[in-house]
């Protein structure tokens, strides 16, 4: 080969690595190396420093002879947790002498070289004695500090010092697809462990908590255990898992531990938990909803009911607003909006924007505790059957409210569905419905109402803002064309 054909082969080869052709043109780029796993993890280092610091946790219930025993309690226990079907219990005559029986069996893990113990708040509702045993063989008497239902944890101290203890992770870092390990008693079968991945995070399953899915093996027993990453982290507490058939079917939930943190302060310190509440009721906002409000895409809660007294309603918040943010965080759907109030603290000034006959404005509130739950009860009667005309392009014949009805549900404007056909019909609306808002203007009576259903373009559809009872919702309703 000459020395020119080398120096052309030279700067092909050149012109060709820097993505460019012979002729100067450039080349396809090429595709990133898809990274290539050579093998599974090996947890054993893992478990043999995690394992110590976790714990089989019996429970026993004080009953009276013939009440039921422990193979009754232990399936009380799965199918309350699993399944939310409780089976009825056998009520004893009361002169029958008592006896501690066992309850069930669950997990736990040591948090602090003291002797902190977090649990389930299942693993022990209903209790009158919990035992912890180590895997040592060491067993304590637990004291339970405090249980929260609503996030399902459990806080427990036994008396002894210089215990092995689990760090807890950050569960706002994690990745899906990455190993994750769970260490329980399932079927009390102590320190078994499962592996897998995570396979989804936030899963919304629970009122207050977006839950972390994993393909861990979990069944009854593991309920408390700790979900661990390959760093030794917790960063969750197996909690319930998802099956058809009562066996582990590939997918488990567990409490990030962001949140039981959280929970676990606060029972260590006063034994039971606060929440915030704005004392509205909420239902999602579809697209068609949305796009008739003007609201562009599907976002924010829809207010359906406001607690008569509550702190939304002397805010002003009112029954249709569309709740975009609270404090400044955008509220994308209507999970979002009771995780925000519930971690807020009692007391407290917020801020609360809503969309509002095509505004938005933001409405101050003072954010109370929660408690149990209230309901408006308020329910008017239709006045009287269809009159004779043809409905109005919607398929409604309405008519107004008296002074009383408006009083008894603190109304000022609103008609009263006589009949409903048609369109309205197949969208939900019935008799009775009182309807408040068409789109984003405010219904004060029938003749208002009649007139802007005739104005109504039948190529585009309509949120008419209904109350049935104590619950309000937009049903998007299409109008029939001008005959």
């Amino acid at each position: 080969m000459t020395s020119t054909s080398l120096r052309v082969v030279l700067s092909a080869l050149l012109m060709a690595g820097a993505g460019l052709s012979v002729t100067g043109t450039a080349l396809a780029a090429a595709p990133v190396p898809t990274p290539v796993v050579t093998g599974l993890p090996d947890f054993s280092d893992l478990i043999d420093k995690a394992g110590p610091a976790v714990v089989n946790i019996r429970t026993t219930e004080k009953v009276r002879l013939g009440q039921g025993g422990p193979g009754e309690e232990e399936m009380q226990e799965f199918l309350r947790r699993f399944f939310g079907q409780p089976i009825p219990r056998r009520r004893a005559p009361q002169q029958q002498p008592q006896e501690e029986v066992e309850r069930g069996v669950g997990s736990g893990f040591i948090i602090s070289d003291d002797g902190y113990v977090l649990t389930n708040a299942h693993v022990v509702e209903g209790a009158d004695e919990v035992t912890v045993t180590l895997t040592d063989r060491r067993e304590f008497k637990a004291k339970v500090l405090g249980a929260d239902r609503r996030s399902d944890v459990a806080l427990l101290k036994v008396g002894a010092t210089s215990l092995p203890y689990l760090r807890t992770g950050d569960s706002s870092k994690i990745r899906v697809g990455e190993w994750v390990i769970a260490i329980g008693s399932p079927f009390n079968l102590d320190n078994t462990v499962t592996a897998g991945i995570i396979s989804a995070k936030s899963r919304d399953t629970g009122e207050y908590l977006p839950l972390i899915q994993s393909d861990v093996a979990v069944n009854p027993g593991n309920s408390g255990g700790p979900l661990i990453n390959m760093r030794g982290e917790v960063i969750g507490i197996n909690s319930q898992i998802a099956t058809l058939s009562g066996a582990y079917n590939g997918i488990s939930f567990a409490v990030p531990i962001d949140e039981v943190m959280r929970v676990a302060d606060q029972l260590k310190k006063t034994g039971r938990v606060t929440r915030g509440r704005l004392g509205v009721q909420i239902s999602e906002v579809t697209r068609d909803v949305a796009e008739s409000l003007g609201l562009g895409k599907a976002r924010g809660a829809e207010v359906s009911m406001v607690e008569p007294g509550g702190p939304a309603e002397k805010g002003g918040v009112k029954v249709g607003d569309i709740i975009l943010k609270f404090n400044g965080q955008a509220i994308d759907t209507t999970r979002d909006l009771p995780r925000l109030v519930g971690a807020s603290k009692v007391g407290a000034k917020a801020s609360v924007t809503v969309w509002r006959r095509g505004a938005q404005l933001d409405v101050p509130v003072t954010i109370v505790e929660l408690e149990d739950e209230k309901t408006a009860s308020a329910k008017p009667a239709p006045n009287k059957p269809a009159p004779g005309p043809a409905p109005n392009a919607l398929g409604l014949h309405v008519s107004n409210l008296t002074p009383e009805q408006r009083r008894e549900l603190r109304i000022e404007g609103g008609v009263l569905v006589d009949s409903s056909e048609g369109r309205a019909a197949t969208a939900g609306v019935r008799p009775g419905d009182l309807i408040l808002q068409m789109n984003n203007v405010e219904i004060k009576d029938a003749a208002q109402f009649n007139v802007l259903a005739g104005k109504l373009d039948p190529k585009k559809t309509v949120a008419v803002l209904v109350r049935r009872e104590n619950v309000t919702q937009y049903l998007v309703v299409k109008p029939a064309a001008a005959k």
